[in-house]
């Protein structure tokens, strides 16, 4: 308990979003603890941290408890002596109660000339959580969270993670460093990998992706906030290029296992769509098979897992078998977005296995013409029309992307 007593959490960054197949439900909560009658304010914000660290280790229970705490330690804020602001430790305490969910109005009221902390910090965590974003980046920009203690330093970190993520995303990273390793087994390092996770997912780097990811999965997969997690896991992987690589697609498949069989299912769909799109034909293979085992027979998931399946085998090397695949599709299972781009894939497929126009009747004897040996330079008619069909399947997914 003494090494949970240290460390800080931020609950105002904590949003419980896990939204859809994500979602998670939590039990009635049990009475809150009573906060110390006789502590000083840094001893109170102390047992708050607790219960809030409770929380990235799964304690529901402990989740419904702070927001009763908060208020408690509120009032025991207000009927301080006070003298006990002029300790740096309660100051300090300040503004970790008002960055873990205390009100802005208490801390308006403690005496501002006895209060020994950084004016920067107080001003700016005021700003932060006023909603006053602007002030707030210009009050924090230049604090180095490394330099300061590091239970405050760790939640300047993570407020300067979320301040910047938007307009300076590598010094947002930098920060959500910074706060992982300030506050390393805390509600903090948790909230700094989802807020990290979706970033480094923007950015491309595979690599921190993963690192990230396996950190999470390691120490907090029963957070109350897991499904959060996923859910940017599931946004920074499907709206960038990470998993369009063939060859770290083992990768990928490793780090889908992690979460429950629906949303590897969704995941894997909106991974072959989005291979699709964009001419990675592989990935919509791979993405679309593994989708096929996850899928029950007959469902519309199982209709679209075979559409992509028989979209990369019919452009590839598997011509027959990825046609037929397409042509035995039950469309009503599909969604309509992708029956454009079903039949334009079947049109193109039959097309190029077309006999060339004029062709004499010793060409009717030669085995069926196949994509691989089709001679497109020796008809321009056909090669037109191929071009064209393919220029139709991109204007289909360009603006399309899920």
């Amino acid at each position: 308990m003494n090494r949970l007593l240290r460390r800080a959490a931020l609950l105002l960054l904590l949003p419980l979003t896990a939204a859809g197949a994500f979602a998670e439900l939590a039990p009635a909560p049990a009475p809150a603890p009573a906060a110390s009658t006789s502590g000083e304010p840094y001893e109170l914000v102390r047992a708050l941290q607790a219960v809030q660290d409770g929380i990235a280790n799964g304690d529901t229970a402990a989740h419904g408890n702070h927001i009763v705490l908060i208020r408690q330690i509120g009032e025991k804020f207000l009927a301080a002596d006070p003298g006990v602001w002029s300790n740096p430790q309660n100051g300090q305490a300040a503004v970790i109660y008002l960055l873990s969910g205390g009100g802005p109005q208490i801390v308006r009221k403690l005496p501002r000339d006895k209060l020994n902390v950084d004016a920067r910090l107080f001003d700016g965590a005021l700003a932060y959580v006023e909603g006053r974003q602007d002030e707030a980046r210009e009050l924090l920009k230049d604090v180095k969270p490394r330099t300061i203690p590091s239970g405050l330093g760790g939640q300047v970190a993570l407020v300067q993670g979320a301040l910047f993520a938007r307009a300076e995303a590598s010094l947002a990273i930098e920060r959500l460093d910074d706060a992982r390793l300030l506050l390393p087994g805390t509600l903090v390092e948790e909230a700094a990998l989802r807020r990290e996770i979706l970033l480094v997912g923007q950015a491309e780097d595979f690599d921190k992706f993963e690192f990230l990811a396996l950190a999470y999965i390691r120490h907090y997969r029963n957070s109350v906030y897991a499904g959060d997690f996923w859910q940017r896991f599931s946004t920074g992987l499907t709206q960038s290029s990470l998993a369009l690589d063939e060859r770290r697609f083992a990768r990928i498949s490793t780090l889908l296992e992690q979460i429950d069989r629906a949303s590897r299912l969704k995941l894997y769909l909106v991974i072959a769509r989005t291979a699709m799109g964009r001419g990675g034909l592989a990935v919509t293979r791979l993405a679309g098979e593994h989708a096929l085992t996850l899928s029950a027979d007959a469902s519309a998931d199982r209709e679209r897992a075979h559409f992509f399946r028989g979209v990369s085998r019919a452009l590839t090397d598997e011509y027959d078998g990825g046609l037929a695949e397409l042509k035995a599709l039950d469309r009503s299972k599909l969604p309509e977005r992708d029956i454009p781009f079903l039949n334009a894939t079947i049109q193109l497929a039959l097309d190029v296995r077309k006999p060339f126009a004029g062709g004499s009747a010793a060409v009717a004897d030669k085995p069926p013409v196949t994509p691989a040996r089709l001679d497109l330079a020796s008809s321009t008619a056909t090669l037109a029309r191929a071009q064209k069909q393919l220029g139709e399947l991109e204007l289909l997914t360009r603006d399309r992307r899920p």
